[in-house]
């Protein structure tokens, strides 16, 4: 089954914790895939607008502690913990590693919805922000190496002769890069390439 939209995605491997919590957010109009285990949840293909994952923290296999560490090296849902077994040191891992809640069961349904609620708002926010940076990307990809060489230079705030002389090529020059890159990036103002060169890592300090 594929789903579009905001979907919570469940990985429990007791039967009668997914069926209770999919008759939950069914009936609060959620859409909910649910697994059995790690495993088949890596092999799923997601599609999805925004999304969250709920793990349970011991399972066979897979436990929830080592999914979260496998998904944190190719990106995942904002994660939230529901377990019968909590302690604190796993609490702790899972917190420091990004996870947005962790909770007990029997859960309060309520708590969770919340939880979800900001889980989903969480992923838009990142998917958002990925999309800018992903553009971002695509323009600076259209530099040429030299446009690529200036580009930290006129982000450091350096007039063209200075920045010139350090490329050791003529201010003349310097301007056309200039305004080749201000054009190539789409940058309305120097602020706003700075910002832009900010998201590539391309620092004011010329790092």
């Amino acid at each position: 089954m594929d789903c579009a939209g905001n979907v919570v995605y469940l990985v429990d491997d007791d039967p009668r914790v997914r069926e209770g919590l999919s008759n939950f957010f069914d009936s609060v109009g959620i859409a909910m895939l649910t697994f059995s285990c790690a495993a088949d949840y890596l092999k799923h293909l997601r599609v999805d607008d925004a999304a969250c994952l709920i793990l349970d923290l011991q399972m066979p296999g897979i436990g929830g502690l080592e999914l979260q560490s496998r998904l944190s090296q190719e990106g995942s849902p904002p994660i939230i913990f529901v377990t019968a077994r909590a302690d604190i040191p796993s609490t702790v891992k899972a917190m420091k590693a990004g996870a947005i809640e962790f909770l007990t069961k029997p859960v309060d349904t309520e708590v969770l919805l919340a939880a979800v609620s900001t889980a989903f708002a969480h992923d838009r926010l990142f998917r958002d922000e990925r999309a800018v940076l992903a553009e971002i990307e695509r323009k600076f990809a259209l530099l040429s190496p030299r446009e690529r060489e200036v580009l930290p230079l006129v982000v450091k705030g350096l007039l063209n002769k200075q920045a010139a002389a350090i490329l050791g090529i003529k201010e003349v020059t310097l301007q056309i890069h200039r305004s080749q890159i201000m054009q190539k990036m789409a940058a309305g103002s120097l602020a706003e390439l700075v910002r832009m060169a900010g998201r590539l890592g391309i620092t004011t300090d010329g790092s």
